[in-house]
């Protein structure tokens, strides 16, 4: 079933009017009922009583997102939503790599003191913990120095920063964010490829296929470094989109538009 996110969204946010300066647009988007003006909206174009929230000409209506445009601002919050969420596990993973360096000697002790009890466990199940690669590799942290525990902790940090900038940032639909998402997702892929060849897992698979997705559809929809006409093709889409917005509404065919 295709989703009317026109609609769905006016159900949830409420409805967005205006009134056009111009007379001939104005009485077309205005209706006289029984409880009063009706004005229709901008996203859905469903009447609406109540004052409009706007006046004036109609070059300066309000740009409301709807149809394509109202879809992507989703997916882009979706994406938001991801990378922000993302951004507090990386931080809390910081914070655990803090900790664990000025804890050092108290977390060895207590893991080798565990380990000889569940020693006996481990064998009665035929399971190796001297030769254990996940025993192994926790060992081995624990020769790592002070400070190079706590250049990780602040990499992470800094990592986790430029993902919440991120999401705050596609949350707002900021041509910014769009561009540092794409820079910032596209330099690890190098990375997360290279995992792969290491071990394979659905879990790494399915974030690789979500990364690359994410880089093609930002770049692509929203015309970042040149392409389908760069920048000047969107501000001038997002310019006659304001116009389009009332002319629509008013049911005067809109012109032409390419992209």
């Amino acid at each position: 079933m295709k989703i009317d996110w026109d609609r769905r969204t006016c159900a949830r946010r409420g409805h967005i009017t205006y009134v056009p300066q111009e007379d001939d647009l104005r009485e077309k988007l205005r209706a006289a009922t029984a409880l009063g003006e009706a004005w229709r909206c901008l996203r859905c174009g469903d009447f609406a009583l109540g004052e409009p929230h706007g006046s004036g000409p109609a070059a300066d209506a309000p740009l409301v997102p709807r149809g394509k445009v109202l879809r992507d601002l989703f997916i882009l919050r979706f994406l938001a939503v991801e990378r922000a969420i993302r951004g507090v596990f990386i931080v809390l993973a910081a914070v655990g790599v803090w900790q664990f360096s000025n804890r050092k000697d108290a977390v060895r002790r207590f893991f080798d003191e565990n380990l000889d009890v569940i020693r006996p466990v481990a064998r009665h199940f035929h399971y190796d913990l001297d030769h254990s690669p996940v025993v192994g590799t926790i060992q081995k942290t624990f020769g790592y120095r002070h400070s190079t525990l706590m250049l990780v902790a602040a990499l992470l940090l800094a990592y986790a920063l430029v993902e919440i900038i991120e999401g705050v940032g596609l949350w707002r639909a900021k041509r910014w964010a769009e561009y540092l998402t794409v820079v910032a997702t596209a330099a690890f892929l190098p990375l997360e490829i290279y995992e792969l060849t290491e071990k394979v897992s659905w879990l790494k698979i399915a974030t690789l296929v979500v990364n690359i997705l994410a880089v093609l559809y930002i770049a692509v929809t929203k015309r970042l470094f040149g392409l389908r006409g760069g920048r000047k093709a969107f501000d001038e889409e997002r310019r006659s989109a304001s116009l389009m917005e009332v002319e629509t509404s008013a049911g005067v065919p809109a012109p032409a538009h390419n992209g």
